[in-house]
């Protein structure tokens, strides 16, 4: 590499992508009727579940739509980890309608669902014939507006979608530029009634975004500086937000936290800690944030070695103390593995009633996630199964 564009070891020489326009603040999603109404939006697909309906969180949504004389109906099928039936399912309801816009509102399932769905509305076919990268042909016409009711995800700026292939019992992901959605809305009040377990799983899963983004051997000095102040937000209010939901303060720090680490990984991509996730969640259905938080301790203990000098940077971003830098790394990972006791998420497999007899097939899965490259301690299908031995 030449040391152009080199400074203290840092290259300077990348590229840095971010397509989505991005309103946050308490009452941002109140703007909903008006940015619709400056795209010229008459009939929206509001992309949902039960469970934001039932929490009233669709109400002001909807009075802005009104007030603005925007058309909509709503779809309320997706589900936690969506499948790809799901999306199909919602394509079709999409592109049988007059439909012009689709509005998710939720977490990661709801905006990934979208996502999804606006990708088969315009360019035909089934979800899964665009897994992998750069499989999507053409922009999608259709705006996509995020509404995010969970701080976690980053999926209101990402340019993936995650789905479930409950047959194969495998991850699906679709990378593209085209996924990211036109406009995010990113409003801290939605979050404020998120159940303890929710506002815990979801805010660990951004706290990982941040740290393996910042391990990342995709890591550029731009997204390292979002993912290190999304590390350092997280941390801040993570507790707080889980302790009490109506801290607006912490609420607002999880939120912006969130969101700056989904534009740093946007950029940097994940690592081993999302790569084993993936297959544990396939396999034994088991929440996103629930798998992350369990592998997350372990994942960065094993990176530490590796890149010592990051893993002390995030110990004392998270509030790790100690006199030299080689001690603080060696911290990292119980740094990491006390905020997720703190905040009452599982710590062991076996508390899952994960069978010991999975391990392997899901040390062996871990390698078809495409994040496991970018990890920056390459590790072998046996250091895999070690590390889910240690946390069963």
């Amino acid at each position: 590499m030449s040391k152009i564009g080199m400074y203290k070891g840092i290259n300077f020489d990348f590229s840095f992508h971010l397509p989505t326009l991005i309103e946050l603040g308490f009452g941002k999603a109140s703007l909903l009727g008006e940015k619709l109404c400056q795209l010229g939006v008459k009939n929206v697909f509001f992309v949902s579940d039960k469970g934001v309906e039932a929490a009233g969180l669709l109400q002001n949504l909807e009075k802005s739509l009104e007030a603005a004389n925007i058309q909509y109906e709503k779809y309320l099928e997706v589900e936690p980890d969506p499948g790809l039936e799901t999306i199909n399912k919602g394509s079709e309801v999409f592109t049988a309608n007059a439909y012009d816009c689709i509005v998710a509102v939720g977490g990661g399932s709801a905006i990934d669902t979208a996502k999804g769905i606006r990708v088969v509305a315009s360019n035909g076919g089934s979800i899964e014939d665009y897994a992998g990268v750069d499989k999507i042909g053409t922009a999608p016409t259709i705006p996509l507006i995020a509404v995010p009711t969970t701080s976690g995800t980053g999926s209101e700026v990402t340019i993936f979608g995650v789905y479930s292939d409950w047959v194969k019992n495998v991850k699906v992901t679709v990378t593209s530029q085209y996924m990211a959605p036109t406009i995010a809305l990113v409003d801290p009040q939605l979050t404020m009634n998120l159940p303890k377990t929710m506002t815990a799983a979801s805010g660990i899963d951004a706290l990982a975004h941040g740290i393996e983004s910042y391990f990342s051997l995709r890591s550029s000095p731009a997204s390292a500086a979002l993912a290190l102040e999304a590390i350092e937000i997280v941390g801040s209010n993570l507790h707080r937000s889980v302790s009490n939901g109506e801290d607006e303060q912490a609420r607002s720090g999880m939120s912006h936290g969130s969101l700056l680490a989904g534009m740093a990984f946007n950029n940097s991509f994940l690592g081993l800690t999302h790569a084993i996730g993936s297959a544990l969640s396939g396999h034994c259905h088991i929440p996103h944030g629930v798998a992350i938080g369990l592998l997350l301790p372990q994942v960065v203990e094993f990176n530490s070695f590796a890149r010592p000098d990051k893993a002390a940077k995030i110990a004392g971003l998270l509030g790790g103390k100690a006199d030299n830098e080689d001690q603080l790394a060696k911290l990292a990972s119980n740094v990491v593995a006390s905020l997720v006791k703190e905040i009452g998420l599982p710590t062991r497999l076996r508390d899952l009633n994960v069978p010991e007899a999975k391990l392997a097939d899901i040390a062996k899965d871990s390698f078809k996630s495409g994040m496991m490259k970018f990890n920056p301690r390459q590790p072998s299908e046996a250091e895999v199964f070690e590390l889910l031995k240690g946390v069963y």
